[in-house]
């Protein structure tokens, strides 16, 4: 994970500081940051599973949430049983958040009212460029979060990562994801895993083999109230990387189990935490 920790460490070392509209709910202040705008990493999937190792990252809520994106949801009951309540402090009374990933990935609306599930339409697609390589699906591949008439209705945050288009060649498939916006401590350790993780799953289901994942950034930062736990997370060195092992029992992205998946040989330094600005 040398490629993350050398954009922590830029941004660290060399970003521009700025204001941000999140509030530390502590102390109803505005923290700022320390930006960059543009910046790209790759991860070789077949090197082994991209995990933050220089601390924790919980793997097992990381698969709960994509789980929870498939299934098309928009409500925090599936991941409260689940025990997972990272979305908690956005939802509503009865748990709900609005038309965030979930709602974009499976029922993408229109305005005509016509909802696609670009989930379906993704698979479709990757089966098109299987049987003829040369089919315009072949650059389509994209499932996008960013609807803009859909973000003045949701509670949290609207589309940090924006759109991820895959690519497939000689029976491999990468993924490429744009992220409008991002929390470098806590939240992009998670967002590696999470596209890394749907890169695999995409790959299983497609009968094809998970080969890259390039995170390309809009605006990188780091919060001011993290800046001591990067400080201490780039002191230490990173342990080599686990291996992710999916069931063969996954055939199809509906009706998973996070106890289909399973990540051997992950080794990490001790927990370091941090306020969420909300």
């Amino acid at each position: 994970m040398r490629q993350y920790l050398d954009l922590l460490r830029l941004v660290y070392e060399r970003g521009e500081l700025k204001g941000s509209r999140a509030v530390l709910e502590s102390t109803g202040t505005k923290p700022k940051t320390r930006s960059l705008f543009g910046y790209q990493n790759r991860y070789d999937l077949t090197q082994g599973f991209p995990l933050v190792t220089t601390k924790t990252v919980p793997f097992r809520q990381v698969v709960v949430e994509v789980l929870w994106f498939l299934s098309g949801s928009t409500n925090v009951d599936y991941l409260q049983r689940h025990n997972v309540k990272i979305w908690d402090q956005w939802a509503d009374e009865t748990g709900e958040l609005g038309p965030i990933y979930g709602k974009q990935w499976r029922a993408w609306e229109g305005g005509d009212g016509q909802h696609v599930d670009q989930v379906a339409e993704l698979l479709r697609g990757i089966e098109q460029v299987k049987a003829d390589p040369t089919a315009s699906a072949a650059r389509r591949l994209i499932l996008t979060a960013w609807n803009p008439a859909d973000l003045p209705k949701i509670h949290g945050p609207s589309g940090c990562h924006t759109l991820c288009q895959f690519s497939m060649n000689n029976g491999k498939l990468s993924c490429q994801l744009y992220q409008r916006s991002a929390d470098l401590f806590l939240g992009v350790p998670w967002n590696i895993a999470s596209y890394a993780l749907l890169t695999h799953l995409i790959a299983k289901v497609t009968g094809l083999e998970a080969a890259e994942f390039i995170h390309t950034f809009g605006d990188a930062h780091i919060y001011e109230n993290h800046l001591d736990q990067v400080g201490e997370q780039l002191t230490r060195e990173p342990y080599p990387l686990p291996k992710l092992e999916i069931d063969d029992s996954v055939t199809s992205l509906d009706g998973l189990t996070p106890e289909q998946f399973r990540l051997v040989g992950y080794r990490h330094h001790a927990r370091l935490s941090g306020e969420v600005a909300v």
